[in-house]
């Protein structure tokens, strides 16, 4: 079981790492958003590039931070049900939800991108519009990295769920809000 705590930790503390480039990510987005609303109100001076950096880094910090946002617990579920269950109850919905709906729709979104984004880098796509971005293959790219990186995570949290399940005390586990025993 050490050698399964150390894999849940090497995954989590990746997973921590790129959640803080993404928050970096949204700090660097937030700016450019509040200068490009600026030159484009106040002094009508609009960019495309600016406004196409807007929306890359958004498709990047939706991407790269769904696997940070599954660590800690944030993605939408329905709680109404969910927060009256025990413990193991939990780890038994989380861990066959990872295997019955997170991993084949991560697997079934990189599948089905993969032309798309060989095409991409085929050609080498940049922006259709004069004054916009080069290499937006790099952003399609983000796609199954995205995804990959959310598959990761999964196990990590269906490892977690797996030992709650055995009674095995987990030493890097998320808290989760009004656990029953």
């Amino acid at each position: 079981m050490h050698i399964l705590e150390k894999f849940i930790q090497v995954i989590d503390s990746l997973s921590e790492k790129i959640g803080y480039a993404v928050g970096w990510i949204c700090t660097l987005m937030v700016l450019i958003v509040f200068y490009d609303t600026i030159m484009r109100y106040a002094f009508n001076k609009g960019n495309v590039a600016l406004q196409e950096l807007e929306w890359h880094l958004f498709a990047v910090v939706f991407l790269l931070g769904a696997a940070y946002t599954l660590k800690e617990s944030g993605h939408v579920r329905v709680d109404i049900l969910y927060m009256s269950f025990s413990k193991k109850t939990k780890a038994w919905i989380d861990f066959i939800g990872t295997f019955i709906f997170l991993i084949p729709f991560a697997i079934m979104v990189i599948w089905s991108s993969k032309i798309f984004i060989q095409n991409s880098w085929i050609v080498r796509e940049v922006s259709p519009d004069p004054g916009g971005l080069p290499a937006r293959y790099i952003l399609k790219a983000m796609i199954p990295l995205g995804f990959l990186l959310l598959i990761i995570q999964g196990i990590s949290e269906a490892l977690k769920n797996f030992m709650v399940i055995i009674g095995y005390n987990l030493k890097v586990t998320r808290k989760r809000e009004g656990e029953k025993e």
